[in-house]
């Protein structure tokens, strides 16, 4: 039986209850100019068992808001959504972290906003539809090439994003670096073919990620920032390259170096696409000093089985949560979970969303 997983863990200076992570998921119910809402409070509140739990990813800006009814996180309307559930997470006695993701050209122009445009490291379609609530399933749109000053303008607006979050009572940030949003866009090739300081060489397509990271670090704290990666992903049409593992290591070298709070990994295979090689998950765990979240399909055997072999301090449960409020109670007690209902993912409403039961409701 799992034991380690429901141990204290500490997190820079925040206590964890336990070593479980509620994994981000895009729940897209921020219905009203993608602000967060009452619902969203209680479908967070709810789930407040969790170690750590870390947001459905929150664009940073208006130019990366890609998918429909995200929550965003650059006006003061947003912090005040944000606060109800950052209070209503405290009052149950948990800890979050705001997942900041720019989807960049995973994206179509009518789930943008007024003004906002569909930008990316270089002028190249990712393959593959999005869904717009007003037109139904788009083909992706195809993408501005940012300028040099526009990427600067937004590693600035990450900065002011993560300054925003700590104003509305979150215990820290997750920069999304993974999933093929515009952070991943730029550290891959194949999306990012730029001339200039952000393009061509490992140094050069790892310093949009890097500025960003540093910039938040220097303010809000090192203690209070993470970042999720997943090396070989192939989501949002990243294609393999054959300098991957070694643009991971520089990655592991220069994050333990700027002494981030965490990295957080994630391994697709699980749901059918690409693994996380283990060399690259051996060479972060041997080069990274700090905390290490691992994500991937996860029960409470397997993640116990990880702990134990120190390849991770934490870890990350996905769907489990979005299907079970009380997961970890479950989980320590080996009850049967609840499934999720996939059609109810990305709906707004409550349906499959705030109202999964809870074993003494069964």
């Amino acid at each position: 039986m799992a034991n380690q997983l429901f141990e204290n863990y500490k997190l820079g200076n925040i206590s964890l209850k336990n070593k479980t992570v509620m994994a981000p998921m895009t729940r897209s119910r921020a219905v009203n100019n993608n602000i967060p809402n009452d619902l969203m409070a209680k479908y967070y509140g709810q789930r407040a068992g969790a170690g750590l739990i870390v947001t459905e990813g929150t664009s940073p800006s208006p130019n990366g808001l890609g998918y429909p009814r995200i929550p965003g996180m650059y006006n003061q309307h947003h912090v005040d959504g944000w606060k109800l559930i950052t209070n209503k997470v405290h009052e149950e006695g948990g800890k979050i972290f705001l997942q900041l993701m720019h989807c960049g050209r995973v994206a179509h122009y009518l789930n943008l906003p007024e003004g906002a445009q569909v930008m990316a490291p270089s002028a190249i379609i990712a393959e593959g539809q999005m869904y717009t609530d007003a037109e139904g399933m788009k083909e992706n749109d195809l993408p501005l090439e940012m300028s040099t000053t526009e990427v600067n303008d937004t590693i600035e607006e990450y900065v002011e994003a993560a300054k925003l979050a700590i104003k509305a009572g979150f215990d820290g940030v997750e920069i999304h670096g993974a999933n093929g949003y515009l952070i991943e866009q730029f550290l891959n090739p194949s999306s990012n073919q730029r001339k200039d300081q952000f393009g061509g060489s490992i140094t050069n397509r790892s310093k949009f990620l890097l500025n960003i990271v540093e910039k938040t670090i220097e303010a809000i704290g090192a203690d209070k920032v993470g970042i999720r990666l997943s090396p070989n992903g192939a989501f949002n049409d990243m294609q393999p390259y054959p300098a991957m593992e070694e643009t991971y290591h520089y990655l592991a070298e220069e994050l333990n170096k700027l002494k981030i709070g965490y990295v957080h990994l994630l391994d697709h295979s699980a749901m059918g696409s690409t693994h996380l090689p283990a060399e690259v998950l051996k060479d972060f765990r041997d080069t990274f000093e700090g905390t290490l979240i691992l994500g991937g399909n996860f029960n409470a055997e397997s993640g116990e089985e990880v702990l134990k072999a120190n390849k991770a301090d934490l870890i990350a449960f996905g769907r489990p949560f979005l299907a079970n409020p009380d997961l970890v109670k479950r989980l320590k007690t080996g009850a049967v979970l609840n499934q999720p209902d996939y059609d109810t993912f990305y709906t707004p409403g409550e349906k499959g969303y705030t109202d999964y039961p809870n074993l003494i409701e069964e």
